[in-house]
Formats: structure tokens, C-alpha cells, sequence
């Protein structure tokens, strides 16, 4: 009886979510990632967020800036909950967020502390002072490195030139690193690749904020063609080591499910089926296909943030974690019910502070109990 006891107590104190499905026990783990949208402090630091004070143009303040974190933390906190799974995200990868310490902030929000988020977080030379970072519960993830990988692309200085833009690589050629002298290196943010043991099991993060459209869907493709690239390239160094290896790929790439970047320079695919050894499943291209949409510009929805698996976490056997699910988290709350703006993500404006401009998507990873 005094073992039972000690089991249940255990139990409460972790609470790893066990569920039913089909006469088998699983255990159940949220991935999830989230653009905050301008997640910035009040402070003018030297990293062009001038805007973001209280003299600058969005008049930003302690109250709003807490305020914000406020309703960012009422949403990971739900994330991916339903029935079956009754925690917040093991893990979050986020984007446009000013340093590390707004992601301090964010985990001391009354919301989160329970969950005990540890960060993994480096600044990037991003241009507006944006970088990406990673939340992951510490009773279930044990990092055990993580770096962040630049992505070196450049554009012509000549805005009038047709020369394409290009990227420099182990492999760039005398002619690459020469053109080198007469291009500009376009400031983006870092890759961040998290490895770790989530209880007991190694797993590979990579989280991105690919480059923006300015520009021009086709002006600025070739940038986001080489981050695709990039990414493609850490998968295969990391199944040189492990050929086993379980990746995940997330992140707000500014590129649909079947632009190039995603199809050609990942090699994501549409169907489990479809995927090879060492290949890619994208479940956020059947979505977007079927009309779903995590942003909007000019009344038509896109999905841009996705996560994708590597093909050792679809295989069906159950007995170290896999993937199971996706979705796109995007509860009434956090949506606009009226005006031009119907069914768009509520974010920030003049008269209110919101929550973001994108909704968060999520996986599950299950694995059977025994």
C-alpha cells in the first residue's frame, strides 16, 4: 500500500499525460511553435528597437509590455490541450523576440511557472534586433548542446542589377567568395539547433525564423531557398553522426508548404508515404491544402509556420516516442470576431496590445506504456 502511495504522489508531481487509444496506453508530449510578434522590452538598447520604448512610435510600456507577456503565457499555456493531453508544451520554439531576457519574463508569468521552462537562446545579427529562441520543460528535456548556425546570404549592392542572390557555404567556389567584395550580407536570423534526451531518447530541434518577403515573394525567394538548403545541410551532418537520428524542423519560414524552399531545399514531403530514409514530412501541406491558415495579409491565409519530422519519427513503432498529430492552435480568444479584420489573429494596434499576427502550431510525440 505504501508503494502505491508513492507511485500516485510521483505520478501527480510529474504529470506525464498517459492516455487510451485502442486498447494501448501512451504517453503524450506537445512540440509547438509561436512567432510573438514584436516580443521586445522598454529598453532602448543598441539594436534598433527604438520603436519599442516609450518615446517611440508604438509608445511601448511597462504596462503594455507586461500585458504581453500576460496574454503570450494565457496561450502556451494551452497549446495542443484537449482530453488526452492536459499539460503545456514540452517544447516551444518562438521567434521575434528582442533578448533572452523577455523569455525570463515570459516563464515567470503566473501562467507558466509550474511548468519550469528552461531557455536556450543566442542574439543573432539580425537586422531589426530579432532572434529566435527554445522553451522546454526541464523535468522532461535534457539539452546536451545546442548552437546557433548562420545563415550567410548576400544581394547585389546594386539594387539595378539582375545578378541573383547567392550564399556562401563550405563548398562556395574563388568566384562565390570574390563576388563577395562587390555584394551586401543580408542581416537575418540564426538557425538554432537544440540536441537532447527527452526522457532518455535523443532528439534534434531545429528552430527558424527564415527571411521576410520584403521586397517581393520573388526578389527575396533565393534567400529563403538558401535557408531551406541550410537546414537540409544540419539534417544530413547530424545523420552523419547518427544515421537513427530524430529531427524536428520548426518555425515561421515566411514561405508556404510548397514553395521551394520547403519542397526542394528540405525535401519536404506531402505523404508519409512519400518519405525515404532520411527524408522529410511536412502534416502542415494537407492543411494548407485544405484551406487552413496560420496568418492572413489582404484577406487570403497562408500557413507559414510549420513543423516537420524526420522519417524516423513516423514509423509505427510505438515503443520510443513518434509522431502522432498536428494542429494549429487557434482558440475564439485569441481571434477577431468583427470588422474588416473577421478571422484574422488579434495583435497589436494602437488601442490594443494582443497577442500575435501569427497562431502557433504544434505536434504531438506519443510512445506506448508498457
Amino acid at each position: 500500500m505504501k508503494a502505491q502511495k508513492i507511485i500516485i504522489v510521483l505520478f501527480c508531481l510529474f504529470n506525464i499525460t498517459i492516455f487510451r487509444a485502442q486498447n494501448a496506453k501512451f504517453m503524450m508530449h506537445t512540440v509547438a511553435f509561436y512567432n510573438f510578434e514584436n516580443l521586445f522590452d522598454t529598453i532602448n538598447n543598441p539594436n534598433n528597437d527604438e520603436e519599442w520604448t516609450p518615446k517611440g512610435t508604438q509608445r511601448w510600456t511597462s504596462k503594455k509590455y507586461h500585458q504581453k507577456l500576460e496574454n503570450l503565457s494565457k496561450v502556451l499555456l494551452q497549446i495542443g490541450t484537449n482530453e488526452q493531453q492536459k499539460k503545456a508544451p514540452t517544447f516551444i520554439g518562438c521567434s521575434e523576440i528582442e533578448n533572452r531576457g523577455v523569455l525570463e519574463d515570459l516563464i515567470k508569468q503566473p501562467n507558466l511557472l509550474s511548468s519550469d521552462y528552461g531557455i536556450v537562446h543566442f542574439d543573432s545579427p539580425d537586422k531589426r534586433g530579432i532572434d529566435v529562441g527554445f522553451l522546454y520543460q526541464k523535468k522532461y528535456f535534457k539539452p546536451t548542446s545546442f548552437v546557433n548556425i548562420p545563415l550567410l546570404v548576400y544581394r547585389n549592392k546594386d539594387s539595378n542589377s539582375e545578378k541573383k542572390s547567392f550564399e556562401i557555404d563550405d563548398d562556395a567556389s574563388d568566384t562565390d567568395a570574390a563576388e563577395i567584395v562587390n555584394s551586401k550580407r543580408v542581416y537575418t536570423r540564426d538557425i538554432l539547433l537544440v540536441t537532447g534526451f527527452l526522457e532518455g531518447e535523443e532528439i534534434n530541434i531545429l528552430v527558424n525564423h527564415w527571411p521576410s518577403r520584403a521586397g517581393g515573394e520573388k526578389k527575396s525567394s533565393p534567400f529563403r531557398e538558401a535557408a531551406g538548403r541550410l537546414t537540409r545541410k544540419i539534417m544530413d551532418s547530424i545523420y552523419k553522426k547518427n544515421p537513427k537520428s530524430k529531427i524536428i524542423i520548426l518555425g515561421d519560414l515566411n514561405d508556404s508548404t510548397n514553395n521551394k524552399s520547403v519542397k526542394e531545399g528540405i525535401g519536404a514531403k506531402l505523404k508519409k508515404s512519400e518519405v525515404k530514409p532520411f527524408g522529410v514530412y511536412n502534416p502542415f501541406e494537407q492543411m494548407a491544402k485544405d484551406g487552413n491558415a496560420t496568418l492572413f495579409y489582404r484577406d487570403a491565409g497562408d500557413i507559414f509556420d510549420q513543423i516537420m519530422v524526420s522519417e524516423s519519427l513516423i514509423k509505427n513503432d510505438y515503443t520510443s516516442y513518434q509522431y502522432w498529430k498536428a494542429g494549429i492552435f487557434n482558440k475564439p480568444f485569441m481571434i477577431q470576431n468583427t470588422g474588416q479584420y473577421k478571422g484574422y489573429p488579434i495583435r497589436h494596434s494602437a488601442n490594443e496590445v494582443g497577442f500575435s499576427d501569427h497562431f502557433p502550431v504544434y505536434i504531438y510525440l506519443i510512445k506506448e506504456v508498457k
